[in-house]
């Protein structure tokens, strides 16, 4: 059972004990009921305590169930909280730390609320593309007004008990405890005082007893539903947040309860929903490696040397200055230090201006910036990071000066996108503490880390850059060594079907326009212009040194022959004006790609926007499966939120593989076996790979 029952004095006090934030599963719901009937049947007992033991009140929905049928088995939520309110004894709510979702609902259902300051209050469903389903939306605008609870609904963001607490007329808190370590005390007290209170038998209080009513009805729910709609473009629970709201304001509760529940259920089955909580627990699964055991010792980080003052090592410095973390910066010249410096302040003063950092701030994190031209001023550096030209010579001087200086246990990274780790690891007398860190760019703005481990890379060197990526707030995926690790190997073969999409009728705008139209950020096009053309061309060129015989269109090429590197050129696929970023589409590059067509003897076709998306999407995922099979990620979903959190793939969508699980890998397979016929394709990267087509032939899915 999680829930425990224990008897003070006459107050019975039930402690929800399902660890980390006492979810709300099955066997702690039995619990909750078990201790409610066990209260009302003792004549001893006068009222009622439920509180969380450990960190949290309650953090809502047990995930180990969700979306189990576990999660909806008798006693429901809806179950517990009516037998809450049906209680013959005070029930008071003693809130603590965490009060989300679910648990904010059961709390919504006790006659009483006390709640300690530095309490996060939420119901976070949204982000699951779901609406609160335990009568959240009903509730709480009874007890906050309808303004604000539609804010708290819509957004899903947590808000401290002291604020809300301060709000004038808020019936959340009854009471508000001096701390967290008075509130069992206080709760104690105060359900002693609410059985003196209703000793006479009077009625207890019940939020659904509670008037909802907004002053300007119809209009104000038009004006956030206009507000909602703008923000919410395809996802449709927020609008529907704003509907179960109104439901409050103008049904009776039980017909209100029903319509919320009606909406959760419909919900529930979205591809939207699924998607969203897929990646709720995709980014949890990132985190956790086979091997690696949850409790390896890490080792302390309380200093990073950067090597590099370019764009990625300025951006990656700022991951660590904004966790006040001391980085020292090092550079060959005087002059590249200064601009790096300079970059970063101009990067902070922006923030500043824009009122999203503080000048004290901003201070702080100058303040842990140092810089030097020598080696040897990083020898104490706990983690130092490589963020050096791609290039394996300039590799290998780096990390055998390194191996001469560093101190002993100090963590050598390499922020290399495609090099083999392995080889780098070797250019020093101590592998196992090497390992890969690919920054995406901007470093300073991109969420995703390729946490690369080479062969001998030490256990507690992997569970520690883990540990430094939660802390620079990066969700970090791990990655064995190959071309390319995880995503960029995939984004070749992406990058490769958007080439023959060219040579067989299509233009760039047409296929950018269909990716964007499926919900990636940008389309292939786009995002060579953005990070340089050259880079993919130089990557070629290494390839028909490396792999001979991989086939390529020749247009990429072609375009970098005319020094069209994209935006930092002001041209690439499109052409761009100076001091903008719009791409407009290039009619020099259109005619190069007919004149090479011309040249193969290839007659244009016209090609649906349906078979872009499928031959793009689908080479990342035959690619993907690949990487399953290889062993360089450890499950599907990891590669699913490198997608997600690095290249822009839809949310919505759920990531390449999750989308594939959606439409069914046999589907996917059907589709593949069209394209193999293409004359014009790479009929042998459209086999499946092994694993898709023994899952695809099973009937099963990636995830």
């Amino acid at each position: 059972m999680t829930a425990e029952y224990q008897v003070h004095g006459d107050v019975a006090v039930i402690s929800m004990n399902n660890p980390p934030v006492n979810g709300l599963g099955f066997s702690t719901r039995v619990g909750l009921t078990d201790g409610l009937t066990k209260a009302n049947a003792d004549a001893a007992v006068k009222s009622i305590v439920i509180t969380g033991a450990g960190k949290a009140f309650s953090g809502g929905a047990d995930i180990k169930e969700f979306g189990s049928p576990k999660a909806l088995a008798e006693p429901n939520l809806l179950s517990v909280i009516l037998a809450v309110e049906n209680s013959t004894k005070p029930v008071i709510a003693a809130m603590h730390t965490v009060a989300m979702g679910g648990g904010l609902e059961l709390a919504l259902g006790c006659h009483y609320r006390i709640c300690a300051p530095g309490c996060s209050v939420a119901l976070p469903e949204v982000k699951l593309g779901l609406i609160p389903g335990a009568g959240g939306t009903q509730r709480l605008p009874r007890v906050l007004g309808v303004e604000t609870a539609l804010n708290m609904i819509v957004s899903g963001e947590p808000v401290k008990s002291e604020m809300l607490a301060m709000l004038p007329g808020q019936k959340l808190f009854d009471k508000m405890a001096a701390s967290a370590e008075s509130l069992a005390a206080e709760a104690l007290a105060f359900a002693q005082e609410m059985a003196t209170k209703h000793a006479d038998g009077s009625a207890f209080p019940l939020v659904r007893s509670m008037p909802c009513k907004h002053p300007l009805g119809d209009a104000y729910f038009q004006f956030a539903r206009n507000m909602v709609g703008g923000m919410s473009k395809n996802f449709p629970a927020p609008l529907k947040c704003v509907d179960a709201v109104e439901a409050a304001t103008k049904k009776k509760f039980d017909d209100g309860m029903a319509f919320e529940r009606d909406i959760f259920v419909n919900l529930m089955w979205t591809s939207e929903s699924r998607a969203l909580r897929h990646i709720f627990a995709a980014e949890r699964a990132a985190s956790k490696i086979p091997d690696v055991p949850e409790d390896t010792a890490q080792r302390a980080i309380k200093s990073v040397a950067v090597i590099g003052a370019g764009t990625m090592g300025g951006g990656i410095s700022m991951n660590f200055l904004n966790a006040g973390i001391p980085v020292k910066m090092l550079e060959m010249k005087q002059e590249a230090l200064d601009r790096g410096i300079a970059t970063i302040r101009k990067n902070y003063e922006s923030q500043v201006k824009k009122g999203k950092l503080k000048q004290d701030k901003y201070d702080q994190r100058m303040a842990l910036l140092t810089t030097t031209l020598d080696y040897a001023d990083l020898k104490d550096a706990d983690i130092v990071i490589e963020a050096v030209f791609e290039e394996m010579g300039v590799k290998e001087a780096v990390f055998k000066k390194l191996d001469e200086v560093m101190k002993p246990g100090a963590i050598l990274a390499s922020n290399t996108s495609t090099l083999d780790v392995n080889a780098i690891a070797n250019f020093t007398k101590r592998p196992q503490d090497v390992v890969g860190t690919h920054f995406f760019s901007p470093a300073n703005v991109m969420k995703l880390l390729e946490v690369v481990r080479g062969e001998k890379t030490a256990k507690d060197v992997l569970a520690t850059v883990m540990a430094i990526g939660k802390k620079i707030k990066k969700t970090s995926v791990v990655s064995g060594v190959c071309d390319g690790f995880i995503g960029n190997r995939m984004i070749e073969q992406y990058s490769r079907q958007a080439g023959f999409l060219l040579e067989e009728g299509c233009t760039p705008a047409q296929v950018d326009r269909a990716v964007e139209k499926f919900g990636f950020a940008m389309g292939p096009f786009r995002m060579g212009d953005l990070a340089g053309n050259d880079i993919g061309w130089a990557i070629r060129k290494r390839r028909n040194i490396e792999k001979p015989g991989m086939k390529y269109s020749k247009t990429a090429d072609l375009l970098c022959e005319m020094g069209r590197f994209g935006q930092k050129t002001g041209a690439g696929w499109y052409d761009y004006q100076v001091g903008k970023r719009d791409a407009i589409p290039s009619d020099v590059v259109n005619k190069m790609v007919e004149d090479h067509r011309a040249a193969q003897g290839i007659k244009a076709r016209k090609i649906s926007d349906e078979e872009i998306v499928q031959r793009l999407v689908y080479s990342l995922v035959n690619e993907a499966a690949h990487i399953l099979e290889d062993g360089i990620a450890s499950k599907a979903s990891d590669i699913d939120m490198v997608y997600l959190t690095g290249y822009g793939f839809p949310i919505y969508r759920g990531g390449p593989m999750h989308y594939a699980d959606q439409v069914g890998l046999f589907n996917v397979v059907q589709a593949m076996n069209r394209f193999a016929k293409n004359p014009l394709d790479d009929a042998a990267f459209w086999q499946p790979a092994p694993l898709l087509a023994r899952l695809a032939a099973e009937g099963k899915t990636f995830n």
